[in-house]
């Protein structure tokens, strides 16, 4: 808000009046205080992309990086932890436009450990141009670029989160610039644990008389997680290094029920090793080109038991190595932009999997894999609002079980007049491919009863999404999409007909559809007062002819509401207080439907020190512990329960020292295929 006390006098030309001698008949007149309200736009719209000003939004917020302000973009659903972008079936996040090649989960670690101050902006792409060489539905986080004026800047920061258990981290970020160079490194290091409880009835068919199988499962997880990221940049070229170091890594689960009581241990028998890589230049004259390199490597040893008696001990080891190159062109002729570009990626997988017990065999395959693409896209902005993006990709997949040819188009569309109205349409596909563990056909064992094992014949399944947006007053969101997913694949249960074994298997359906419409909507009182409400009411559609042996044709109506409210005693305190809501009819996947649930979230940020240069925040989530997603089957003589709990609920305690250009400028005002599985 500005306020701004306009003065108007209207007077005759003194030069006349002395030449006159005439008199002024109308006297000098002090106007009313105009206050004038002004707001920074939070969406603007461009070549199919949504510019969001992220920062503005979570200033007041309990967060202190990139990754918890995320839950707080337009259309995120934070799903424990997990970014979703509504109306879209998977979303990718890319930093400054440029593709990671990171697993989820160290993706997710690089954002925890990246200060929120370092966001610039945050671009959301429904249909990502094929020049970002990635599919489908992009969140593209801006970074401020550092400043040889800046100096030295950065954060440190100590956090604590208790769950059944206490989890602790801390790290460093930090950014400088000279001359000609830069250099951004992050460092976590975090020890964590943690706990998951899962019940489970089985009521199983068998040659026509049923049992009820009974399982009550406790899950423990400990590790040491060593992340770091470093940049370092000279004119044009940058190279770039991410890796995770996981060590000390065990899972146990306890498991009881109607066969007895089992442990199964999990050991990591060295540390897992994630290391990717890269370099990128950029040129003047619209050329980019790069290249990477990433080594994942993972050994495990599984022990189940029962009572005093092994009954499995198995080996599991994985070593991917993986080579990626491409080349990029953009040509600029007015208002028109033409790019186009190559890409190439090789891996190898060597996987292994070996039994002492029980006696059976194993494998020991190395799996490799080529996938090849080119592209072609156009981009122009006319005087009439109208722009629009659009690409098309030609992609070339092999490995030794299968190859195919896939064309992937892409559109974006924005007519964007005045600030008041903003629409937007977007078209993309993506082929989705299954992680590389699964292709080798390993089992693991859950206890006598279940097990998961993988799909040598799991086919890459295809996403087509479109959407239709209209952006009110730069503020207020609309959203109409369709989702479309051909031989769409998920990891669901299956009771075997010819004896009691439970089977874990990924499996491709006929399709998945979902169709749907989402409001965003996000008010403020007088600078102390803020709230955002989410709706989102769609239709989902999941078929399969052969799930194993039987077919279904499941679907149902769903409704998803969420409202975030943040509180200031004043529009200058260094306090502030959230509390979020959120509620979610059933759902269903495959066969199966889940139950409703909801949850209620709060926090606190307060600021302080010199400059306020430090910030304590305190977080609890699912306050009520009411988010306990059950998944019931009932289909074709399957029927199945299972219950989930402590997923959500957890307190979050941390503290920020901010120093240089990291400290707030205004106080009045990132699907891995890598992983072995468990």
């Amino acid at each position: 808000m500005k306020k701004i006390t306009l003065f108007l006098t209207l007077i005759s030309s003194l030069h006349a009046a002395g030449q006159s001698g005439i008199q002024d008949s109308i006297p000098a007149q002090e106007l009313n205080e105009v206050i004038v309200r002004g707001e920074r736009p939070q969406i603007k719209g461009h070549d199919g992309v949504l510019t969001v000003d992220l920062p503005a939004i979570v200033r007041e917020k309990p967060v202190t990086n990139v990754l918890e302000a995320l839950s707080y973009l337009p259309g995120v659903v934070d799903n424990n932890g997990s970014i979703g972008l509504s109306g879209a079936t998977s979303v990718t996040i890319i930093l400054n436009g440029e593709l990671t090649n990171m697993p989820v989960q160290n993706l997710y670690q690089l954002l925890y450990s990246t200060p929120v101050d370092r966001l610039k902006n945050v671009e959301i792409m429904y249909a990502a141009p094929a020049k970002y060489h990635v599919s489908g539905a992009v969140i593209n986080i801006v970074l401020k670029t550092p400043r040889p004026l800046d100096g030295l800047t950065g954060q440190l920061q100590a956090g604590y989160t208790q769950t059944r258990y206490p989890s602790y981290n801390t790290g460093a970020a930090t950014t400088y610039a000279l001359k000609d160079w830069t250099f951004d490194v992050n460092w976590t290091l975090s020890r964590n644990k943690t706990y998951s409880r899962q019940e489970t009835y089985s009521n199983h068919l068998v040659n026509g008389q049923r049992t009820m199988i009974e399982d009550d499962m406790r899950q423990t997880g400990y590790n040491l997680s060593n992340l770091i990221y470093a940049s370092i940049a000279y004119k044009p070229f940058r190279i770039t290094y991410n890796g995770q170091i996981t060590s000390d890594s065990h899972n146990n689960s306890l498991s009881t029920g109607t066969f007895g009581r089992y442990i199964n241990r999990y050991s990591y028998l060295s540390p897992t090793g994630y290391h990717n890589i890269s370099l990128r230049y950029t040129s003047t004259f619209g050329l980019t080109a790069g290249a990477d390199y990433t080594s994942y490597s993972e050994d495990r040893e599984q022990k189940l038991t029962k009572d005093a008696t092994t009954l499995v001990r198995a080996f599991n080891r994985q070593t991917i190595e993986r080579y990626h190159t491409y080349i990029d062109m953009e040509h600029q002729s007015g208002r028109w932009q033409i790019n186009y570009g190559l890409e190439y990626q090789h891996s190898d997988d060597h996987s292994r999997q070996s039994y002492i017990l029980p006696s059976q065999e194993g494998f020991n395959d190395v799996l490799k894999e080529d996938v090849a693409d080119a592209y072609i896209g156009l981009q122009a902005s006319f005087d009439s609002g109208l722009s629009f993006s659009a690409s098309a990709k030609g992609e070339y997949f092999h490995n030794d079980l299968q190859h195919n040819w896939n064309f992937i188009p892409q559109l974006g569309v924005t007519y964007y007049k005045t600030p008041k109205s903003i629409f937007q349409l977007n078209f993309t596909s993506q082929r989705i491919y299954p992680q590389y563990w699964e292709l080798h056909g390993a089992t693991s064992y859950i206890n006598e009863y279940s097990s998961i094992s993988g799909n040598p014949s799991l086919q890459p399944y295809m996403n087509y999404a479109a959407q239709l947006s209209y952006i009110l007053n730069q503020k207020y969101s609309a959203t109409l999409y369709m989702l479309h997913a051909d031989k769409y694949s998920v990891q669901l249960p299956y009771q075997m007909p010819d004896k009691l074994q439970l089977l874990f298997q990924t499996v491709n359906f006929d399709f998945s559809r979902t169709v749907g419409l989402q409001f965003n909507a996000p008010f403020d009182i007088k600078d102390v007062f803020n709230t955002t409400a989410v709706v989102n009411i769609s239709h989902k559609q999941e078929k399969a002819t052969h799930f194993h042996d039987i077919g279904f044709d499941n679907r149902r109506w769903s409704f998803y509401g969420a409202l975030s409210n943040t509180l200031k005693p004043s529009p200058g305190s260094p306090l502030s207080f959230s509390a979020d809501a959120t509620y979610i009819t059933g759902q269903i996947q495959g066969p199966g439907k889940f139950n409703p649930l909801w949850r209620i979230d709060a926090g606190m940020k307060w600021r302080f020190g010199k400059q306020r240069s430090c910030e304590i925040n305190l977080k609890f989530n699912d306050i009520f512990n009411t988010w306990k997603p059950k998944l019931t089957i009932d289909n074709a003589g399957q029927d199945y329960k299972l219950t989930a709990h402590d997923i959500a609920r957890n307190l979050r305690l941390s503290f920020i020292w901010k120093f240089n250009g990291f400290r707030p400028k205004d106080l009045t005002v990132d699907t891995s295929r890598f992983g072995t599985g468990q």
